[in-house]
This record gives structure tokens, C-alpha cells and sequence, in this order.
């Protein structure tokens, strides 16, 4: 039986701000909505702007793996007449959609039908899916009916006609060849499996099924027996089977070709005794140059029965063993949970891929309390709320604008969760007694439950709820606090700095957009690694590791041990949404090998390498980008290189012009712009988030650890850094440094210096007096032929970062205080807490500043990168704006221009738009150098 398909559920609940169309200052509107080839209608709106239809249609997802896209048009009904005008559409991927009860009402824009159609409103949906209900368990057969006496059979009906048999019909076959029309699969740009990106690497694979039969060498009868593996002096051993003499396994060994020293591969079963010597089983062995190759995507070979054989010495052997043996790649499926020879054998040192938790922002409005009970009757209460959420998220609510027993602040107030959600939420409302003396006059625990927490896509409000105040005298009514809280998910939850973000879509998974390509990256391997610890024997030694991280998804490669060289050649893969983003790779040297619970115990922590950043933007389409990037890191002793990280990029996009179209839009989710966030809790929040995501990454098993996380995303960043100062300082004189050289070259056209330049320059410039209107043409093709010519000197590879821009320089720094400065090392004379704190503030302030230089010299260089080709696309785009304004600003006007540019800079707020403008948007996703910089 089919189960019943997902069904998709539509409640079309109200359209507002339609645009006029029955000539009467109003609209008829109905919905048509289209999915699938299924159809449906709402019913018709008379004469109403704000329609409210509250109706609920529902559509059978047939394909789960190609939901498709979910189509509504908006006409307006005309009377007398079967034409339909237009109001306008919209589109909703159905991937995107959330199950049933996390639905929330969402406002989407109304789109154009065409470049005519002049349309305006927004349309209320609400949009779910439920899967299909299990099947009710098959009723038990009825109980056998009891014996009964016999009866006379009925008399027959001799006139009855004999009944119909039914005859089915064959139809005739087909035998030529038929055409087969393959489903389109919808996504962006279909995902590469054939590891194209890495140098294919050999694993001799060993898969230990069970055995049967074995011989029994313990008093009760039984053996402990387990597999032993060994190809020279590479050795390995399956999990023991206690009190077993027919044993399951199932166990895949992968042994790096680089490492078989030896031609013969030798399997052997022993029974594990406490005391040693354990006891012989039984062995087999093989040639390598015998065992046979597998590629994918074939099947896996099928295991078969092997005889075990005896030993010189060692008789007494009976049993089977059944095994798979081939030769594969890190491609083969079997790769990932394989005890893999170059790891050490260690479950923990194989490559995992990670997921960031889901993050909200949390809202709290603090409204009013009311009847609150003061410790000091005699005295008139100061108070304010405070509001905790784990111990490192706690702000508060001073100054209430009604002051008293009622106080009133109507103030919202920031944090950042995680789902799962396991933290309570503490309102405390406090009274300032005196100078740093503070009473809790009650309280207020409540769990982030969204049975008591709304959440929300867009800027709505919410309802509100009153909470009475707890205390530890429960006879005792303390008063009562007012809120309002929500989940915002229209929101974009910062964990990463602005400058070098990887993923900027929103929380709530109804306003993602479809992916616009794929992000492939292939991890080659490592070379010239120092020596990062002491291994045995007191000689140095790095156990590698990378980390890669892009979006949400994390990956982390298979530790190699004892490696200065290591190969991974491993490759990754993520769905791209927005081509001005960031890929960050780190290498990690793993502190855990040989002493993970003690060194867990004592803190050791894994040593970063370096990371490397590189912006997709810089990426050509459809190229394979393959270099050896320098790891750097800087220490107590300047800027150091750590050795180098070979890998390979390749940024796919499904169609150039919806890239293209991305430079366009606003960089974040349309929530920053009609609902910003406050400045000063921004950075705030982006800190909270990091910790957060690090402190669950670090509960995986096996971990990502907290220290991996945080140098990953860069969480010292905000930090005061003299070097980084000074970074920022010479990035701000290298933008002027434009300016400065026109003013000498001007200065050398009034010395005549070159009589030939200074004449051009002459004859330009009476053209331009002469003809004005020439000006802004002249202006524009003069960039357009920069671009142009800067086109032959663009990068051929991605950036890098540079020492040189970090103000490492090629030598070492010489003023080392700096950088003690820069790690927070403080000498033992410097610790009064007075000394401290105003340390802390001017830091802090330094901070600010440095941030705001770093910001300065940002624009500046995406000013630059407009006619640099650092960004192809942005620099295309750009080029061909500026031949095209050229063009336009020759035939038209110079008047015209003029007025009409004074007109739209001036025009009414009601043509305003509150999100930013095209060209300020495709300015802000312009790179600039702030990822370049340790």
C-alpha cells in the first residue's frame, strides 16, 4: 500500500495596500494559487485594498526531494469582461517551508509580472506542511468460528446466470527504444561526488564480518576472540567478543598504501586471555598484488568464507571467517567509520562534519510593573530590572519613566539563544538602595518554552503577559511585572564579524531565499609544518588537522599523527546563497593523541597553526582554483610562518544573472533595516552568539572544541591591538594615497613638467567648459577604460592572508611590548582594581576607535576594488554600468540629468523606500582588504 504523500497547507489570511485598478480609488481582488499543476481560488474581495480572505488550501507534495515552488497571483476582478488586471505575485520556494506548529503569519512583498507592471502591497501567508499520519495497525484476524451443527446446504438456483468473468486485456508491446525524460532535479548546480578536487589516495580495506566454528580454548568451553590484522608493521585489532564461539564484528580496517611496507597481508583470530600470551585461532594470509580494486560508484564487494588455516607450531584451528578485501580511495562509502591507519587508529581523529545550533534573538520588552512591595516603607523605591540569561548574557533597565511602586520603562532588551533551548530566562526587579547596594524586591523564572514565547518573522507585535513576582516569602504578595516576549526570526544572528561573515540569512527558515551555486573545497594536505609539541621521546612533533567552515556546517578532517607533511585529500561541499561571503580554513595541531583524558584533565588545549580566508566574490565562476597558501599566526615574537596549506576552490553558479542580481540586495535580512538593532548592543550580541556556538560545538562527540571555535571565528578581533591599529592607519593613507598622487600629478601639470600632458590637459579642459554637458559622459568612460584596462592585470588567485598588511613585515617586529599588549600580558606591578578598570576602559575605547579606522579605510578600498577586478563580477558590472551611463548622459540632457537626479534626491518620504539603495548595497558587497588582516 502507497502511504498517503506530504501535504502542503496554504492559509492565504489578508493582502493590504493593493494597488488601485477599477478606476474608483479601488480593487477587486481574489488569489490564484498554483502548485504543481494544481490549482486553486479564493474568493473575490469587493472593492477592498486590505482584502481578508482567512482560507485554506492544501496540496499534495508528490516528490519530497524536488518540492518545487509555490506560485500565487493576485488579479482583480472586472465585471463584464473575462480580462483580469493584475495586482501582482509571489513566489515561495516550498523547501523552505516549516512543519505543522511552527507557522507564523508572514508579510511578502508582491512582485512585478513584467518590466511594465506597476504593482505595490504585501500578501499575509501562512504556510506549513504535515506529514501523512501513520497507518492504524491491521485489525487482528477474527477467532475461528465454533463448530456447528451441520446443516442442510440451501436448495439451488437453477435459473440464476452464470457470472461475469472478468477478462483482462494485454496491451500489445512496444519493442523499440524509447526516450526517457529525466526529472529535473531544482537545485542550483547538482553536487560533484567524483573528489575532482584532491589527489585520489590508496586504502587497502579490510572488512571483518564474523566467524564460525571456532575452537574452544578456555575452561568453560568458550574463547574471547578478536581479529588481528597486520601488513608488516602496520598492525590493527577488531573489538573482543566474550564468551563467543560464533562472533559478528562487522568491522572495516582502511591501511594507507604509503604505509604497507610489506607484500602480504596476514589475518589472524586469537582468544584474549587476561594473562598473556593469548591463544591462537586460526590465520589466513593474502597477496596484495592479489586482492582486486574497487572504484565507485560499484557496488561493495560481497563477503565471502575463508577456511582458517594453522601456523607452524600452533595446531588445534577449526572455524571460518568470513571477509571483504579490495582496494579503494577515500571516495569509498566504507572510508568515513573505517579504522583508518594514518589517524592511529583513533574513532576521535576521523573527519566529522558539524552544524552550528539554530540561533534567535530573543526580545524582551520590559513594559511596566505595578504594586510593587519596597524592603524600606519609609524610603521611595529605586527600582530596575535586571535580566539574566545564563551567566554570561545579564542587562538591565535603569531609569524608569514613572518612577515609584508603579514604575513604567517600556524598554526592550537583547539576548541570543540556542535551540535546543535549555536556559531559563531570570527577571529580577531590583532596588538601588545605595551606592553599590542593591535588594531583589522579586523575581520571575521562566523557561524559553514557545508555548510562552512567541516567535515571529517580521516586525508585528506580539501579545503581552503579566507575571507575578516571586519571592521567598510566598505568603507575601511582591507585585506583579509586565512583558513581552518574542523569538525574532526575521533576523540575522551574528556570530562572525560583518567584515568576513559566511552566511547572512535569516533565523526563520520561511524567508530563505534558493541557493544561488555551490561551494566545493578540497583539502590537499599540509607542508612544512613546525614542530608544534613533544611527542615519545622528547623529539618535536604536530598531529594536523584542518577545519573548514562556511554557512552553518562545519567539517573537520582526519588527524594524521606524527606528520610535518600531512595529505588529507578530503573535499567538502556547500550550497552558496550569497556570493559575498567568506570561507574560512584553519589548521590545528591536536594536543590529544596520545593522552586524551589526562590532557583533557589538565586543560592542554589544540594549538592553532594558521587559517586562511577567501572570499567567493574573488572567485571566477566555474574555476578550479588550486594553491599553496602560507599559514601564519602571530606569537609573542611577531608574525611567524607555520608552514603551508595546499588546497583547492571551486565556486559553481547556477546562473550568472541571479548572481550578478545578488549585488543588488540589501546584504541582511530586511528586518536590520525597518527594525535595526541598537549599535551598542550589536557587537554585544555578536560575542554572546560566538560563545554560544562554541559551547555547543564543543559538546559534539567527538568535540569541535571551544578553542578551535573561537579562533575560527575570531572572537579577540573587537580586542585593542596596536599592530592592528597601525594596519588600519596605513590601509586609510593607502586609499588617500589616490588623492595625494592627483594633487602632484596637478601640481606637475601647472609646473610643466611635461608640455605634451599639460597641453592635452589644456585642450580638455576648454572642451569641457565649451560643451559642459560632456562632463559627466567624460567622467564616466574615463572609468569605464580604467576598468578595462585594469582587466589584464587582474588576480589570478584568490587572496591571502598578508604579513606585510598585518604590519608583520618581512622582518621581525621590533617593539615587542606591543604585541604584550596585544595578548593582554599586564606585569605584576599593574594590579589595583582602580588601575585595572581604567585600563580596561581606555582599551576599550582604543578598541572603538581602531574599529572605526579599520571601517574608514574599508570604504575606501571598496572604492578601490571598483575598478581593480579584484571582484570580477562587482568590476563587470560596474564597467558596464559606467559605458552605459556614458552613453546615456551623451544623448541625454545635461538639464535633464540634472533635474531629474535633483528630483529623486529630493522626492517625498512616501517614494522613499526603507530598505538601502541598489547602489548602496552593491557598494557594501564590494570587498575591501579587513580579511586579509591576522
Amino acid at each position: 500500500m502507497v502511504p498517503p504523500p506530504r501535504k502542503l497547507v496554504v492559509e492565504v489570511v489578508q493582502a493590504r495596500n493593493l494597488m488601485p485598478k477599477d478606476g474608483s480609488g479601488s480593487a477587486s481582488a481574489f488569489c490564484c494559487l498554483d502548485y504543481d499543476g494544481n490549482r486553486r481560488k479564493t474568493k473575490t474581495k469587493h472593492r477592498d485594498l486590505n482584502p481578508t480572505w482567512g482560507e485554506k488550501f492544501e496540496f499534495p507534495i508528490t516528490d519530497l526531494t524536488v518540492p518545487g515552488t509555490l506560485e500565487i497571483n493576485i488579479y482583480n476582478e472586472r465585471k463584464g469582461t473575462r480580462r483580469q488586471g493584475f495586482l501582482g505575485k509571489v513566489s515561495i520556494d516550498v523547501a523552505g517551508v516549516v512543519k505543522q506548529g511552527q507557522e507564523a503569519l508572514q508579510w511578502i512583498r508582491l512582485d512585478k509580472r513584467g518590466l511594465f507592471s506597476h504593482v505595490k502591497g504585501e500578501l499575509g501567508l501562512k504556510i506549513w506542511y504535515e506529514d501523512p499520519k501513520p497507518p492504524a495497525p491491521p485489525k487482528p484476524d477474527p477467532p475461528p468460528p465454533k463448530p456447528a451443527e451441520e446443516k442442510k446446504p440451501p436448495p439451488e438456483k437453477k435459473d440464476d446466470p452464470p457470472e461475469p468473468k472478468n477478462v483482462s486485456t494485454v496491451p500489445p508491446a512496444e519493442f523499440h527504444i524509447r526516450d526517457v525524460v529525466q526529472k529535473n532535479l531544482g537545485s542550483a548546480v547538482e553536487y560533484n561526488h567524483n573528489y575532482d578536487l584532491v589527489e585520489p589516495m590508496t586504502y587497502l580495506y579490510v572488512r571483518v564480518v564474523k566467524a564460525r566454528k571456532l575452537a574452544a580454548k578456555d575452561a568453560n568451553g568458550t574463547s574471547d576472540p578478536f581479529v588481528r590484522i597486520s601488513v608488516g608493521d602496520v598492525k590493527a585489532e577488531s573489538r573482543v567478543i566474550p564468551r563467543n564461539l560464533d562472533p559478528e564484528w562487522n568491522q572495516v580496517f582502511a591501511f594507507s598504501k604509503e604505509k604497507l611496507l610489506s607484500p602480504l597481508l596476514e589475518i589472524s583470530v586469537w582468544d584474549k586471555d587476561i594473562v598473556p600470551p593469548d591463544d591462537f585461532l586460526g590465520a589466513l594470509s593474502f597477496e596484495l598484488s592479489e586482492i582486486p580494486t574497487r572504484k565507485p560508484p560499484e557496488s561493495p564487494l560481497a563477503p565471502q568464507w575463508y577456511k582458517l588455516e594453522e601456523r607452524p607450531g600452533k595446531t588445534r584451528v577449526k572455524g571460518d571467517i568470513m571477509l571483504a578485501l579490495w582496494m579503494g580511495t577515500q571516495a569509498d562509502e566504507a572510508f568515513q567509520e573505517a579504522w583508518q591507519s594514518d589517524t592511529g587508529g583513533h574513532a576521535h581523529f576521523r573527519s566529522k562534519v558539524y552544524l552550528s545550533p539554530k540561533l534567535w534573538y530573543l526580545r524582551v520588552n520590559v513594559i511596566e510593573a505595578q504594586d510593587l512591595l519596597p524592603p524600606d516603607k519609609g524610603r521611595q523605591p529605586e527600582p530596575f530590572v535586571e535580566v539574566q540569561l545564563s551567566q554570561l548574557q545579564i542587562s538591565r533597565v535603569h531609569k524608569p519613566d514613572v518612577k515609584g511602586t508603579n514604575p513604567h520603562w517600556n524598554k526592550d532588551l537583547m539576548f541570543v539563544v540556542a535551540e535546543p533551548f535549555e536556559e531559563l530566562l531570570v527577571i529580577l526587579v531590583k532596588d538601588r538602595v545605595g551606592p553599590n547596594k542593591e535588594e531583589i524586591m522579586g523575581q520571575v523564572k521562566l523557561p524559553l518554552s514557545p508555548n510562552i514565547i512567541h516567535r515571529r518573522i517580521d516586525g508585528r507585535s506580539v501579545p503581552s503577559t503579566w507575571h507575578v513576582l516571586d519571592s521567598t516569602d510566598k505568603a507575601v504578595f511582591r507585585g506583579r511585572i509586565h512583558l513581552r516576549l518574542s523569538f525574532d526570526g526575521g533576523y540575522h544572528v551574528l556570530d562572525e564579524s560583518p567584515d568576513f561573515s559566511s552566511c547572512n540569512r535569516p533565523t526563520a527558515k520561511q524567508l530563505w531565499k534558493p541557493s544561488l551555486g555551490v561551494l566545493e573545497l578540497g583539502i590537499i594536505g599540509a607542508n612544512n609544518l613546525l614542530p608544534m609539541h613533544n611527542g615519545t621521546g622528547g623529539r618535536g612533533n604536530t598531529d594536523p588537522y584542518c577545519v573548514a567552515k562556511y554557512g552553518q556546517k562545519w567539517v573537520r578532517t582526519r588527524t594524521i599523527t606524527e606528520s610535518f607533511n600531512p595529505k588529507w585529500n578530503e573535499q567538502y561541499t556547500w550550497e552558496v546563497y550569497d556570493p559575498c561571503t567568506v570561507l574560512t580554513v584553519g589548521v590545528f595541531d591536536n594536543r590529544h593523541v596520545n593522552n586524551g583524558v589526562a590532557a583533557k584533565a589538565a586543560g592542554v588545549k589544540d594549538t592553532p597553526i594558521g587559517k586562511i580566508r577567501i572570499r567567493l566574490s574573488t572567485l571566477e565562476s566555474d574555476r578550479v582554483y588550486t594553491n599553496a597558501y602560507p599559514l601564519l599566526v602571530v606569537t609573542a615574537s611577531g608574525i611567524k610562518k607555520m608552514g603551508e596549506l595546499e588546497c583547492s576552490v571551486r565556486f559553481s553558479c547556477a546562473s550568472t544573472v541571479n548572481c550578478m542580481q545578488a549585488y543588488l540586495q540589501p546584504p541582511l535580512p530586511r528586518m536590520h533595516y525597518f527594525h535595526p538593532l541598537e549599535p551598542s548592543d550589536v557587537e554585544n550580541l555578536r560575542i554572546a552568539a560566538m560563545n554560544l556556538v562554541a559551547s555547543r560545538l564543543a559538546r559534539s562527540e567527538p568535540p569541535l572544541r571551544q578553542e578551535v571555535v573561537q579562533f575560527m571565528l575570531d572572537t579577540e578581533s573587537h580586542r585593542w591591538s596596536m599592530r592592528r591599529s597601525k594596519a588600519n592607519y596605513f590601509r586609510i593613507a593607502n586609499v588617500l594615497s589616490g588623492v595625494f598622487a592627483v594633487a602632484k600629478w596637478f601640481e606637475d601639470i601647472c609646473r610643466w613638467k611635461n608640455p605634451v600632458t599639460t597641453v592635452l590637459v589644456h585642450i580638455l579642459y576648454l572642451i569641457l567648459v565649451w560643451y559642459p554637458e560632456l562632463m559627466m559622459p567624460t567622467i564616466f568612460l574615463y572609468m569605464f577604460l580604467i576598468g578595462a584596462w585594469n582587466y589584464r592585470f587582474r588576480s589570478r588567485s584568490p587572496p591571502f592572508m598578508d604579513s606585510k598588511l598585518s604590519q608583520g613585515g618581512e622582518e621581525p617586529i621590533r617593539d615587542l611590548d606591543e604585541l604584550e599588549e596585544e595578548f593582554n600580558v599586564v606585569t605584576g606591578n599593574k594590579t589595583e582594581m582602580v588601575l585595572k578598570a581604567r585600563y580596561e576602559r581606555l582599551r576599550g575605547f582604543a578598541g572603538r576607535i581602531q574599529n572605526f579606522l579599520g571601517s574608514a579605510a574599508t570604504q575606501g578600498e571598496r572604492l578601490q576594488a571598483l575598478l581593480s577586478w579584484r571582484d570580477p563580477r562587482a568590476t563587470s558590472i560596474f564597467v558596464t554600468f559606467c559605458l552605459v551611463a556614458a552613453i546615456v548622459l551623451y544623448v541625454t540632457p545635461f538639464r535633464v540629468v540634472a533635474v531629474l537626479l535633483g528630483v529623486y534626491v529630493l522626492r517625498h518620504p512616501k517614494f522613499r523606500d526603507p530598505l538601502p539603495a541598489v547602489p548602496l548595497n552593491f557598494f557594501r558587497r564590494l570587498p575591501s582588504l579587513s580579511d586579509r588582516i591576522l
